[in-house]
């Protein structure tokens, strides 16, 4: 099965900037990774999207996020990244990346990672 790996998580105040990375590893066992990307729930809400990034490197941000948050993959290193600048309290959350993949007999899979908190204080 794929393994995702996540870092990058942390405490911030608001205004400042930080950066999450997420490895696909074990993928040896797939065809091909399309879309990647990020969720997050804070406490007591539902996970919601935060940013996803095709194969083709097109990418769709929440609203609440565009224009602040970046997100770019490598696709040689299986690797998915968010930018967060202008960090605001109400982005307090765990974070968790996603990656959907064919296996080889074309069926698509999705997998997240464990989660990394992100704190920030106004």
């Amino acid at each position: 099965q794929v393994q995702l790996v996540e870092s990058g998580g942390g405490s911030v105040q608001a205004g400042g900037s930080l950066r999450l990375s997420c490895v696909a590893s074990r993928t040896r066992s797939i065809f091909s990774i399309n879309d990647m990307g990020w969720y997050r729930q804070a406490l007591g809400k539902q996970r919601e999207l935060v940013a996803t990034i095709t194969s083709g490197g097109s990418t769709n941000y929440a609203d609440s996020v565009n224009g602040r948050f970046t997100v770019s993959r490598e696709n040689a290193k299986n690797t998915v990244y968010l930018q967060m600048d202008n960090l605001k309290p109400e982005d307090t959350a765990v974070y968790y990346c996603n990656v959907h993949i064919l296996d080889w007999g074309r069926v698509g899979h999705d997998y997240w990672g464990q989660g990394t908190q992100v704190t920030v204080s106004s």
